[in-house]
């Protein structure tokens, strides 16, 4: 038998005040929405510009951990590109909650940083820095 395929996936972050959520991913970093749900209440966003990842913001129905992101009901969304520094720039210019410079870890074969988003989720811009790394399309 064979497995059946996914094309596409979608992740959710689950925001208290949407419409401060809608106007950091579409002022600061740029999404335009691509599709949008329940009267406008839930906007999508293609994550990767290639209409493959993507992610949405929705009203929260309750409290989260935003502390640590490695506990149940915490996540870690990570933007990739090469463009690492020019992104670090663009959001201490916009006064986005940076939370330090981009750094390389050897370990992981990365360079990148973290940031929140406006209801407190935590993000990261990375570039992968080893070969292995699919290349996007």
């Amino acid at each position: 038998m064979t497995t059946p395929r996914f094309t596409q996936s979608v992740t959710f972050l689950y925001a208290a005040d949407p419409a401060a959520s809608r106007r950091f991913y579409e002022g600061t970093l740029g999404f335009v929405p691509v599709h949008e749900q329940a009267g406008g209440r839930i906007a999508i966003y293609d994550a990767s510009q290639g209409g493959r990842g993507f992610f949405g913001v929705c009203p929260a129905r309750g409290p989260r951990e935003i502390e640590n992101p490695r506990t149940p009901g915490g996540v870690v969304f990570t933007f990739v590109t090469p463009e690492v520094e020019a992104w670090h720039a663009r959001l201490i210019a916009a006064g986005a909650e940076v939370l330090g410079p981009p750094a390389t870890s050897a370990e992981y074969g990365i360079t990148g940083f973290f940031f929140r988003d406006p209801d407190g989720y935590l993000l990261e811009i990375q570039r992968f820095e080893t070969p292995s790394w699919p290349a996007p399309g």
